[in-house]
């Protein structure tokens, strides 16, 4: 009861008697739902008791209240007289809040109260902090077993120790408040690219916002050039370059056929060159897609697809930081920091996770293919009623680090939207972008760098943006 707003009345509760006690005449009437009243009239009084509400003749009502009236105000003076409410404690807690809240039922409302604990050298608390130095002294001065001890020193001793227990136990909160809050800016990132996502409009810098459209072409252009410089990069000798592998990543990342990377004949390019003809036959692959799907459609589709990537990747990453969180408390017999340690490998793992992300994003739109229905009439329809044929949006070869299950749930999505009809992409929210005016016309990532180096402005200046 401690601490919970329910007040010991010395002599009883007269109120809550009166109610018993009308109930037991049958004087109370229950009232119906619907017609349940708080505020009591010239008539009747009104009460909530156990199951329902109740009213009473206001007649009845006095007579009873009156007579309980009288005799808790009696039993009140006897308690008084007698000391008022005694709390018996039988053992310590490790906390003082929690004896406190006990002390406290004793006393309330203007009555006198006490209190007294007995406890024993042999309880939990006194056993684990000092017990065997005070049981040591204890026969040193002859006091014999089951002999109450009454001395200041036993009383500083239990409030030592429950000092040291408190001290402990806030220092165990705020460690596990500075691991929860690696978590939690985590966590903030990515409710913010999921946010962002839901009303199309992502961040590519604090000043850049674009849709779903371009954030995909940003991070599949990002891609393509990761593994141009991993295979034939210019850093790399020519002799070295690995075409072949480059072919095989490139046709698993974007979906780009074997024949068509052999006419690009890449063999006879250099680095700038084979980027270049291999991001034009991607966005070529994708531009065509999204003509015949229809912008609406596939707008829509896309977000479904990157919303369950995300939402996937970071269960993952959850469990990840799970196990992550059991283990590191070992790390501090090699004489290091848990949480420092905790941090820095919870970050390379985070971005890990991102990197999923933004490929599982890339590679799963690229590998979807407009289907259409066998259903669909064969004569062709005009352009408005495309979009209402029934399609699905689906690859048997796609496939997924998800399993079978999630890389059948684009198609499904894709084909119910068929059936609807476009609709397009949710915007809005309560965010408000601001507005960023420019004095000098904006430079595209593939323009030339306005340095005069030659070089994209992605692979010049454009890099430190």
């Amino acid at each position: 009861m401690a601490g919970r707003g329910t007040d010991i009345l010395l002599g009883g509760n007269p109120e809550h008697m009166a109610r018993q006690q009308a109930l037991s005449e049958e004087v109370a009437e229950k009232l119906p739902k619907g017609e349940e009243k708080f505020v009591d009239d010239e008539e009747f009084v009104y009460y909530f008791h156990v199951d329902g509400f109740y009213r009473v003749p206001r007649a009845d009502w006095e007579r009873i209240f009156s007579h309980f009236s009288r005799v808790t105000g009696a039993e009140h003076e006897d308690v008084v007289d007698l000391g008022g409410l005694h709390i018996l404690g039988t053992e310590r807690h490790e906390a003082r809040r929690i004896d406190n809240q006990l002390r406290g039922r004793a006393g309330r409302q203007g009555d006198p109260g006490s209190s007294r604990f007995y406890l024993s050298l042999e309880d939990d608390l006194m056993r684990i902090f000092g017990s065997e130095r005070i049981s040591g002294l204890m026969q040193r001065l002859g006091m014999e077993e089951g002999v109450p001890i009454e001395h200041g020193m036993v009383s500083r001793a239990i409030e030592r120790a429950q000092k040291q227990v408190e001290a402990q136990n806030f220092s165990v909160r705020k460690h596990l408040l500075e691991y929860d809050d690696v978590m939690n800016k985590q966590r903030e990132s990515i409710y913010t690219l999921r946010r962002e996502v839901l009303e199309g409009k992502i961040h590519l810098s604090e000043e850049e916002v674009v849709d779903t459209r371009a954030y995909l072409l940003a991070l599949a252009e990002d891609l393509l050039d990761e593994q141009v410089e991993r295979f034939a990069g210019k850093q790399v000798d020519v002799e070295e370059w690995d075409i072949e592998a480059l072919n095989r990543e490139v046709n698993r990342i974007f979906d780009v056929e074997p024949a068509q990377l052999d006419a690009l004949n890449l063999d006879d390019m250099n680095a700038d060159d084979i980027g270049d003809a291999l991001w034009s036959a991607i966005k070529a692959n994708y531009e065509a897609k999204e003509k015949l799907v229809g912008s609406d459609l596939l707008r829509r589709v896309e977000r479904d697809i990157m919303l369950q990537i995300v939402d996937q990747q970071w269960k993952d990453h959850l469990y990840s930081l799970d196990h992550l969180k059991e283990g590191i408390g070992l790390r501090g017999y090699g004489q290091r920091d848990p949480l420092v340690e905790y941090k820095r490998e919870s970050f390379d793992l985070f971005t890990d996770m991102k990197q999923r992300v933004e490929e599982e994003m890339v590679r799963y739109v690229n590998h979807l293919r407009p289907v259409m229905s066998e259903e669909a009439p064969a004569a062709p329809r005009p352009v408005a009623r495309r979009a209402h044929s029934q399609m699905s949006l689906n690859k048997a070869e796609a496939a997924s680090a998800f399993g079978t299950a999630r890389a059948a749930t684009p198609a499904a999505m894709a084909e119910a939207s068929g059936r609807q009809g476009p609709v397009p992409a949710r915007t809005g929210g309560d965010d408000v972008i601001k507005t960023v005016r420019r004095e000098e016309p904006k430079v595209g990532r593939n323009d030339p760098c306005p340095c005069g180096s030659g070089k994209k402005y992605k692979k010049c200046h454009g890099q430190a943006a």
